[in-house]
């Protein structure tokens, strides 16, 4: 089960996609796997030299009961040193932004997301993706 960021390709000129871990708990596990998250309108703060994955929405697991998790809690991401220090050193820059673009399970079954380092667009640059997906369109249909 894969959950995406339908809108992170809309809003951003995604330059560099990265593949990081993120630390769940096991109720949080179990709905993602069951797709209870949704990571629209989520992004990836720095918190004390770490990244973090900040207003991610993972609903609760209804048999876990008690040990329950908090829905958008800050969620660890882990990276390697160098790709820590890459998207840090991005994030200071004027303009990029890091956001996810999706949340899926490896083949070992680790939790893995995968970020996105873009700039955000303009008004215009939105304006002309939705009129090339529209031509794009068309042109599969056979029409002119």
């Amino acid at each position: 089960m894969q959950i995406l960021n339908r809108k992170a390709h809309f809003n951003y000129t995604i330059e560099e996609e990265i593949e990081a871990g993120i630390m769940l708990l096991g109720s949080e596990v179990k709905s993602v796997r069951a797709g209870k998250a949704t990571i629209n309108e989520s992004y990836v703060a720095e918190i004390g030299g770490e990244l973090f994955l900040t207003n991610c929405h993972i609903s609760e697991y209804k048999n876990a009961n008690r040990f329950n998790h908090a829905p958008t809690r800050p969620r660890k991401l882990l990276l390697h040193k160098k790709q820590l220090e890459k998207i840090t050193g991005k994030m200071q820059e004027k303009g990029y932004s890091v956001v996810p673009l999706k949340i899926f399970f490896n083949k070992k079954g680790f939790a893995k997301v995968v970020i996105g380092i873009g700039r955000g667009k303009k008004l215009y640059d939105k304006r002309e993706s939705i009129k090339k997906k529209d031509e794009a369109r068309r042109n599969q249909r056979g029409e002119e």
